[in-house]
């Protein structure tokens, strides 16, 4: 049972962008973002839905075991802050070649930083700590 006023951390596949069609719109009209391990791509959209974001790693990053693992920090991190991320943006987040031998910490504070940046984060929610909600 979920006590109210709990906010839940869950990351539906209606949250995440899966269409090539999608990554391009982000790419040809959004704005980018370029950090030391990601490269944060946004894109205003409707902005009554909420969030929704996709996920690019390369073969230059490895095998497909160590995509995968890439793929999954970036998928917990955005899954972690989606509370404080603004309704109505599409965000592409790519990996680039120093994210797979990144620790998870260093690239949450990469794309949090990112995402300050982009001015995409609810105002109020800086310093909030998901472990705070849980």
């Amino acid at each position: 049972m979920v006590r109210p006023g709990r906010i839940r951390f869950k990351f539906p596949r209606s949250s995440r962008l899966s269409r090539a069609c999608e990554f391009n719109l982000v790419k040809a009209s959004g704005k980018s973002w370029t950090g030391k391990h990601l490269v944060l791509a946004t894109l205003a959209r409707d902005s009554d839905a909420p969030s929704r974001i996709g996920i690019v790693t390369t073969r230059r990053l490895g095998n497909a075991v160590t995509r995968n693992q890439v793929r999954r920090r970036i998928r917990e991190i955005f899954r972690l802050n989606h509370h404080r991320i603004q309704s109505g943006f599409w965000l592409v987040t790519i990996a680039r070649f120093s994210s797979a031998l990144a620790p998870y910490d260093e690239l949450e504070r990469d794309w949090l930083r990112l995402a300050e940046r982009a001015s995409i984060l609810a105002l109020g929610s800086h310093g909030s700590n998901p472990a705070d909600f849980t």
